[in-house]
Formats: structure tokens, sequence, C-alpha cells
């Protein structure tokens, strides 16, 4: 099964994502009026923390994806499929807003580490991007030391983002 047999089965289904899709920032409306003013209290920050990863990983799946099917592959904006591109994004905002109505996000275990996959994911998708866009003849235009400047920099930046999300929690929660 290919990523795009996937994408094809949930597009033919999709009472199935629309229900995950539609539970994750209402969870997190009804955890905000439940737990008001304890969010940073056991089991209400496990809880977020699960909502936050819940609705981020597939949200930043689709931020990624988006991004390589507009500058690589160059897929045309009305071709986005709104369950697979357009949903998760759109959920993720509303499930981290209903979250941070109630408690910092700073205060929420593995909150970081999800800010370092998204500085890991970015920096790598901008590396990729500056490569396939660079050319023999933007080389010779650009300076040599400029390159490898700009390469060394967007190594650091997903360095940076990849020490975010595997760096252990020593905030006392």
């Amino acid at each position: 099964m290919t990523l795009q047999d996937f994408f094809d089965l949930l597009s033919a289904s999709p009472s199935i994502i629309i229900f995950y899709f539609v539970a994750l920032p209402l969870t997190a409306f009804l955890a905000c009026v439940f737990g008001r003013n304890e969010g940073h209290l056991s089991p209400w920050k496990y809880l977020y923390s699960f909502l936050i990863y819940a609705a981020c990983l597939p949200g930043i799946f689709s931020i990624s994806l988006n991004v390589y099917l507009f500058l690589f592959e160059r897929q045309s904006i009305l071709d986005a499929n709104l369950y697979t591109q357009i949903l998760p994004i759109i959920v993720m905002g509303f499930t981290l807003w209903f979250i941070s109505k109630n408690v910092d996000l700073d205060r929420i275990p593995g909150f970081d580490k999800v800010g370092g996959l998204m500085m890991m994911i970015a920096g790598i998708l901008a590396l990729m991007w500056m490569l396939d866009k660079t050319r023999i003849f933007a080389i010779t235009i650009l300076p040599f030391w400029v390159v490898i400047l700009i390469v060394v920099g967007l190594l650091i930046v997903a360095r940076v983002g990849f020490k975010g999300f595997f760096a252990s929690n020593t905030k006392t929660n």
C-alpha cells in the first residue's frame, strides 16, 4: 500500500477521519470547561499532552505534505484534498487554541518536543528546497562560501530542532 492508496482509502470513507478530527477539538473544549484553572495538574496535563500529540502529528505531517506538494510537485491548490491536507491543519489550530485558553502550553509535558519536531522538519524542507532550486549557474553567480554558509545555517536549524525534539524534559511539572 502506498501513501496515495492510504489517502484514497481515507477519502473514500471520510466518516472515520471526520470523527477523529471532530473529537480532538471537542475533547479539548470539554477538558477546558471541566478542568477550568486546573490544566497544569494531573490528570488534565496528560490529557492535554495526548490531545496535542494527536492533533499536531497529523497537522505537522499535513503541513509538510503541502509544502512538498506545492513546492516540489507543483500541485495546484485547487487539487488539495480537504480530508488529508486541509482538515488536519485546521483541527491542530483549534485544538491548540482551546488548550492554550486553559493552560500555559509550556506546562504541558512534551510540548517542547513538538516545537523541536516542527523546527527539524522546517529546516530539512528548506534545505531540500534550496538544493532543488540550486542550479550550476546559480552557484557560479554566488560566491561558494555563501552557499556553504546557507547550507550550514540550515543544518544548524535542523540540528537545533532535532536536539529540541529528543532532549530530556528537565523542567519540573
